[in-house]
This record gives structure tokens, C-alpha cells and sequence, in this order.
């Protein structure tokens, strides 16, 4: 199975690094000065809670051309570069597209690509590129799915993903899934905002850390009213005690230690303009199902000069 992986950041790199040391035959395309380090040095990762530095000699390409072909793409690029992507991927003959990471208009993405298999996927990692390396945090862990409407690829992702050590979690409503997801990761962007990236300075605000709770239970909320599911099943229950008690214990080690940093801050202030669509359409959803946010609009004024 020939896969290409198609932009090289934290999430990309990460993917394909873990396909590459699973054997796969794995491609990975890049740009402009970091694709001549990739060719020249090979991928470098340094991972937290591994000893040792790796380098892989991943085929690195600069672009994808419309005899190209691939078993599977994995679309790895910012929200806002989505659509830049779009005519690459129409010319192109391969079938299977999975479009990984943030995304509230999936619905919208899919109908671009009408004669391809249009899936989606949230991996869990997260991490910062340096010039001559990536540092990441990598859970080898991803959610992958399509649309609530579209038939099965359960046994295609079994396929692509048999014998990687990953954990594949099989979501067949990868839509409503996505929207969840960014109804929690916003109000958290707004906190890396808030505190000019610097996380630490929330420990102890108790105050602030259940704002940004009040905001995502805003959006789930929102979705919820709207028709949607809630996703994963696990935040089903987003009014209980429970759930609040968890989330703060969870905002208070994000705050109080570096994963603060590897998780969040350093996406957050690196892709503004991301977390900027990504707000803007979300309150667009918002608006048109007739929902009420007033604290995720009080944050998002905190957060001042970032967000346009």
C-alpha cells in the first residue's frame, strides 16, 4: 500500500515517521527550505518519553503531480490551507483522501472532492518544528472516520493502519466529532491567547479555568440543541460534576506543567490564523442554530489582539 503523506508539520511529520518505522511505504511531501532539510538530513524527531533521537530517511517529494499515483493521501495541513490544497488533489487519480486534523466544515470539504473517498481524522499529538528537527509529544493514537452519510471504510483504515502500534479508534461520524472536538480546543486556545502563551499563568485561577469550562459547555450545548451528537461518548455526560471535576483536574496539569507548552500553547501561537477560521466558523454554527454563548464571547474578547 503506497501512502503519501501531503504537508510535513508537527502532525505530519509525526504520521509519517511512525508509518515509515512500521515499514509502510510512506512518501511525505514539503516545501521551500524545510523539504531540502528533509532530503538532505532526513527526519529528525526527538519525542517526549523516548531516550534516544531518530532519523528517517522518508522519500520526500515537493509536489504532487496528477499521474502520482497512492493507495491513500493523508492531507496534514492547517484548516486555513485547505482549500489551496484542494485542486492538487482533484487532479490527481488517487481515490482514498483523509484530511487530518482540525476542521468544523468537514461536510463542505467532502462535497469538494466528489468523485474521491473523503475521510477524516484527529491524531493525538502535538509538538513544535525547529530548523533542523521536530520535538513532539506523540500518543500514536488517532480517530478516524467519514461522514455520518457516507458508507463504511472500517475495514480500509484496518488496512492502512495493521501492524503500526497505533490505537485506531474507528468513528463512523467523524462530523460531529470534529465539531466537539473545537468546541473544546477553542475556549483552551483563547486561555494561550489570554496569557500571551504562557500557560502557567492560570495556576491557581480557579476562576478563568472554569470560564474556559463554561465555554466548551457552551458549544456542546449548541451541538447538541442543533441535532448533533455528542463525541466521543465520554462527553456525553458534559452537565455532570463529574465531567467538570475531570476537565479542571485535566486544565490545572496543563497549566502547572510543560505539557501546557507541548500541547497547546505551542499550536495555539503558532497557528493563529487557524485557530481565527476555526472560531469564525464555529460561531457561524452557532449563530445559524439560534445559540446562545455569552462566556465564550467574553474569553474571546480576552483574548484580545490575536483573534480578528
Amino acid at each position: 500500500m503506497r501512502i503519501l503523506v501531503y504537508g510535513a508539520g508537527v502532525l505530519g511529520c509525526n504520521l509519517a515517521d511512525n508509518l515509515y518505522h512500521a515499514k509502510k511505504d510512506v512518501t511525505l511531501l514539503a516545501r521551500g527550505a524545510w523539504a531540502e532539510q528533509l532530503q538532505q538530513n532526513g527526519l529528525r524527531m526527538k519525542k517526549t518519553f523516548h531516550l534516544r533521537k531518530t532519523v528517517s530517511r522518508i522519500p520526500v517529494i515537493t509536489q504532487l503531480k496528477p499521474e502520482d499515483c497512492y493507495d491513500v493521501i493523508f492531507v496534514v495541513v492547517r484548516y486555513t490551507q485547505l482549500e489551496d490544497v484542494m485542486e492538487d488533489l482533484r487532479a490527481n487519480g488517487t481515490k482514498n483522501i483523509v484530511f487530518v486534523g482540525n476542521n468544523v466544515r468537514p461536510a463542505h470539504y467532502a462535497a469538494l472532492l466528489p468523485e474521491k473517498n473523503v475521510m477524516f481524522a484527529f491524531a493525538l499529538s502535538a509538538g513544535h518544528r525547529e530548523p533542523e528537527r521536530v520535538v513532539s509529544l506523540d500518543l500514536k493514537k488517532i480517530t478516524i472516520g467519514q461522514l455520518k452519510s457516507a458508507p463504511s471504510n472500517e475495514t480500509l483504515i484496518g488496512r492502512i493502519f495493521m501492524d503500526t502500534g497505533y490505537k485506531v479508534v474507528y468513528e463512523p461520524n467523524m462530523e460531529d466529532y470534529l465539531l466537539c472536538h473545537a468546541a473544546f480546543v477553542l475556549p483552551a486556545a483563547f486561555a494561550c491567547y489570554y496569557t500571551d502563551g504562557s500557560l502557567r499563568k492560570l495556576k491557581g485561577n480557579t476562576a478563568y479555568l472554569n470560564r474556559t469550562l463554561d465555554a466548551s459547555i457552551e458549544g456542546y450545548r449548541a451541538i447538541e440543541r442543533a441535532g448533533c451528537a455528542i463525541l466521543p461518548a465520554s462527553d456525553t455526560d458534559y452537565e455532570s460534576a463529574a465531567y467538570r471535576k475531570t476537565c479542571l483536574r485535566f486544565f490545572r496539569l496543563m497549566c502547572a506543567t510543560g505539557l501546557g507548552k507541548l500541547c497547546a500553547s505551542d499550536h495555539a501561537m503558532n497557528a493563529v490564523g487557524e485557530m481565527s477560521a476555526l472560531n469564525r466558523d464555529m460561531k457561524a454554527f452557532f449563530d445559524e442554530t439560534g445559540a446562545k454563548y455569552p462566556v465564550w464571547q467574553t474569553l474571546e474578547r480576552d483574548a484580545g489582539r490575536y483573534l480578528k
